[in-house]
């Protein structure tokens, strides 16, 4: 909580090399913009965090005359590779929960997953979607984002 959403990423990325770098199983995808300019939605990519491959979540042509290039179908396929690699994993790192997944969609299934099998999860919550967020799980800790506290955190999480 507290910054922009290209500033939480890059956190997250960071985070999670210096994670992995001390053997920590991370699972997980972090966002990257797509690049492109003019474009009101930000979506991109989904990198997963174990295997690297970037999962596309951008599509050209907002579907209902909305301004949203979201695409659910590459966010629900970046979801699946992710659920099967949670029960080996000592940490989830989900980039977003937003508008598909306070629908019940998108990144959901491995938020649940994770959730049920006891992992630290770390994420970011949209403030339109704090309350559907708490919904799903009451007792969240909010973070700063800065590296301190993350570090804190993981320390605190993995004991």
């Amino acid at each position: 909580m507290g910054s922009d959403g290209a500033m939480i990423q890059a956190l997250l990325a960071e985070m999670v090399a210096d994670w992995r770098a001390a053997g920590v199983r991370i699972a997980g995808v972090i966002a990257e913009s797509h690049g492109l300019p003019d474009r009101v939605c930000g979506a991109g990519i989904l990198r997963d965090i174990a295997t690297g491959k970037p999962r596309s979540i951008y599509i050209d042509v907002p579907l209902n005359r909305s301004s949203c290039h979201l695409d659910a179908t590459g966010v629900a396929d970046a979801c699946a590779a992710v659920v099967s690699q949670i029960p080996t994993c000592d940490l989830v790192v989900l980039n977003k929960f937003g508008k598909l997944e306070a629908m019940g969609e998108g990144l959901l299934p491995a938020f649940s997953v994770a959730i049920a099998a006891g992992k630290p999860v770390l994420t970011t919550v949209s403030g339109k979607h704090v309350n559907a967020w708490h919904k799903l799980v009451p007792n969240t800790v909010i973070l700063a984002a800065d590296k301190a506290t993350l570090q804190k955190w993981w320390a605190g999480a993995k004991a």
